[in-house]
């Protein structure tokens, strides 16, 4: 009877924690379709709600500017008041504010509805990292994070085809409402399987910083506008913008080094491995956008390919993050998350070395294999570089934490998203990059992933330098090295 019940009390356990890590890939998956499901559906917004592009991009734009503005603050809150309950709240934000969207009547009101809803996504993907450790052991922080960089993968590929296929046969409403049910399904999962909060608040201790998180908020706010206003270009309004954000991040680090808990403690930034893996993570972000700037018009323009071509072309970078993120996670506990972080930055290194020297009479198959092998080292080193930090991380801290490092990646992609983008137009040195020849667009192409090559080199130079601070201090710190 004994070990029966040992058996017993072991795989009860073992099946909550995967019924746990199910509403949390399932979180993953919805805040990532969210946000690229509603891109393939703008001519549409444009046409019902008679409106200028401008107007409807603030569908995608509302939703992007929610998660950015607010991932640090709700991570930090999910700190202080507990974890679980916060997550719950978020996918019932997320849940409400989808079936909001599939029956907005106008666009204002869809736009105000998407703000809501990227509330919600900032909760979940904030939330969802912090939760790993809480349910999985240590030693399979990896393989979590790998499922987890997964399911972002398949929602962000998913999301264009998914949103026109959705389009197409039951109208616009359904890109949205089709996420309705799987919050709700993600909420039910997540409300009987999650495990309670560990770390309790302690009061007199900790507390909230308003008036750092609306600092914060507004600075973040103001980059990320001063990045994807105008469409490419970068004018007197875009300049205001951006000396906005500089000047809030210096009041915001003044507010900070002066309140009694600020929202994000300076002091951590001194830990080398937590800097290093934030700025690594914006610059591979950074490159991870030009391929979707870039990749387009290159398959387009220079190699002819009409829209379905280009899709499928595009869709095979996410298919095979997607293939990889649960490898990744598993190579990461076995051999180190530092050791695959410098892996992944080295094969997206010689990816975008390929790319910068590839000539145009070498077709698809030339463009297809740097970027698995770009996306092939990605899905590596993100993995890896998230497990390193949140493995690590002490337990009233894993929501901010968690927060920066996809606000990282976040800032990356709005800053590739404009300056890779800049660079793409000024190599291809064309008025109208529509009508540039296939050498033109080959040539700038090429360029701008010599430009990727220089990100992502400093990238590894960021990895070196870290890990050899961080021996130098393990070696200072260590007892048993000053005996010896």
């Amino acid at each position: 009877m004994k070990p029966t019940i040992a058996v017993a009390e072991r795989a009860q356990p073992t099946t909550s924690v995967r019924w746990a890590m199910a509403s949390l890939s399932f979180s993953m998956l919805l805040s990532s379709l969210g946000t690229s499901i509603a891109n393939v559906g703008l001519p549409t917004f444009a046409q019902v709600f008679d409106a200028s592009f401008q107007h409807v991009q603030w569908v995608v734009l509302a939703y992007l500017l929610a998660i950015t503005t607010l991932i640090v603050s709700v991570g930090r809150l999910g700190d202080i008041t507990g974890r679980r309950q916060l997550l719950l709240i978020g996918i019932g934000v997320f849940t409400l504010a989808s079936a909001l969207c599939g029956f907005a009547p106008s666009l204002p009101l869809l736009i105000a509805a998407r703000a809501l809803q990227g509330l919600g996504a900032a909760i979940m993907m904030a939330l969802t990292m912090a939760f790993v450790g809480e349910t999985v052991a240590k030693a399979k922080t990896g393989s979590a994070m790998g499922l987890l960089g997964t399911m972002s993968a398949i929602g962000t590929a998913m999301g264009p085809s998914l949103g026109g296929m959705l389009i197409a046969g039951f109208g616009w409403q359904a890109i949205f409402l089709i996420t309705a049910p799987l919050g709700l399904l993600t909420l039910l999962l997540a409300h009987r399987y999650l495990p309670a909060d560990r770390q309790k608040p302690k009061p007199g201790r900790t507390g909230f910083d308003p008036l750092g998180t609306l600092l914060l908020a507004l600075t973040l706010a103001a980059y990320a506008l001063a990045m994807t206003i105008g469409r490419g270009s970068f004018g007197l309004l875009n300049i205001a913008l951006l000396m906005a954000a500089f000047l809030g991040l210096g009041v915001f680090l003044v507010t900070e080094a002066k309140v009694a808990s600020p929202l994000i403690r300076l002091a951590m930034f001194r830990d080398p491995m937590l800097s290093a893996s934030l700025a690594m993570s914006t610059l591979v972000a950074t490159v991870m956008m030009a391929t979707l700037v870039v990749g387009p018009f290159y398959l387009s323009q220079a190699l002819g390919f009409d829209a379905v071509r280009v899709g499928l072309v595009l869709s095979v970078g996410p298919f095979v993050a997607a293939l990889t993120g649960v490898p990744a996670g598993r190579i990461a506990d076995r051999f180190g998350a530092q050791r695959i972080t410098l892996a992944g930055l080295i094969a997206m290194a010689t990816g975008c070395l390929m790319l910068s020297l590839l000539p145009l009479t070498s077709g698809i198959g030339g463009y297809i294999a740097p970027m698995v092998v770009i996306t092939l080292g990605y899905a590596l080193f993100q993995t890896a570089n998230n497990t390193a930090v949140m493995a690590n991380v002490v337990p009233d801290q894993r929501g901010v934490i968690s927060g920066m490092l996809n606000l990282s990646r976040n800032l990356g992609l709005i800053t590739g998203a404009s300056a890779m983008g800049a660079v793409f137009a000024l190599a291809s040195a064309a008025a109208d990059i529509t009508t540039a020849r296939p050498e033109v667009v080959s040539g700038g192409m090429r360029i701008t992933f010599a430009v990727a090559l220089v990100l992502i080199a400093s990238a590894l130079a960021i990895a070196m330098a870290s890990r050899v601070l961080a021996m130098r201090r393990y070696m200072t710190c260590d007892p048993v090295n000053q005996r010896h």
